[in-house]
């Protein structure tokens, strides 16, 4: 009996090898071999890199210049002109924030270098310190709401990180310090660095003498127009 057994299940081994279905040749199996190549390969043609077309390519670090427009503005002859100059016996007043005080500190002792440079006597400036470039603008308005002053200069250093701080700081000072001068009339200049770097900050501190000859120059013409209205409603 078990010699019956063995023989009914060697043929029924065999019938199911003889119908096993006959597995289709996929990529590379089953075709012909390329000259050079591996069976059932062809050589794609190699596309040339963006560096290959004869241009230099762009470094990462490369930054676009900066672009100025050079010049001076030129008012044509027949109209009337009313300008201001950098005139130093008016009161000023400075408020400077702490905060980066490695750049405010220079910036403040560029600003007070460009006062006393144009003439403006050291018992007529005020410095007021503040924490940092936010509270630039509170203090601008206090300062101008005096009257005491014919121009505030305000200086900060705000340098990019790595939050959205920086924006947000950088935006309420610039549109802070403009509100200070339209609600006040008086001249509050804009000697803020909005940097990515601190070495970006070390290359503009002379943007505080041009604050303290914006504010000096705006305080001027201010004056006349002041003078001028006087004197036509007399």
């Amino acid at each position: 009996m078990s010699e019956r057994i063995d023989e009914i299940e060697s043929r029924l081994r065999e019938m199911g090898a003889a119908e096993a279905p006959v597995r289709d040749s996929g990529p590379g199996e089953g075709a012909p071999a390329e000259p050079g190549g591996s069976p059932g390969t062809k050589e794609e043609p190699s596309i040339p890199s963006p560096a290959d077309d004869g241009a230099r390519p762009r470094e990462a670090s490369e930054a676009p210049a900066v672009q100025h427009a050079a010049g001076e503005l030129r008012v044509p002859d027949g109209y009337s002109v009313l300008s201001g100059g950098v005139e130093g016996r008016r009161a000023v007043a400075v408020v400077v924030s702490r905060f980066n005080g490695e750049i405010t500190n220079r910036l403040l002792e560029r600003a007070l270098a460009e006062l006393e440079e144009v003439g403006v006597a050291r018992d007529a400036i005020l410095v007021m310190p503040v924490p940092g470039a936010f509270e630039l603008p509170l203090a601008a308005m206090a300062l101008a709401k005096t009257r005491r002053y014919a121009c505030v200069v305000a200086l900060g250093c705000v340098i990019r990180g790595e939050t959205p701080h920086f924006d947000y700081v950088a935006s309420e000072a610039a549109s802070g310090l403009q509100l200070a001068a339209l609600e006040t009339g008086v001249p509050v200049s804009f000697g803020v660095l909005t940097v990515d770097t601190r070495e970006q900050a070390e290359e503009r501190i002379d943007r505080a003498g041009d604050a303290v000859r914006t504010a000096l120059e705006m305080a001027d013409v201010f004056s006349q127009l002041r003078a001028q209205a006087a004197g036509g409603l007399s």
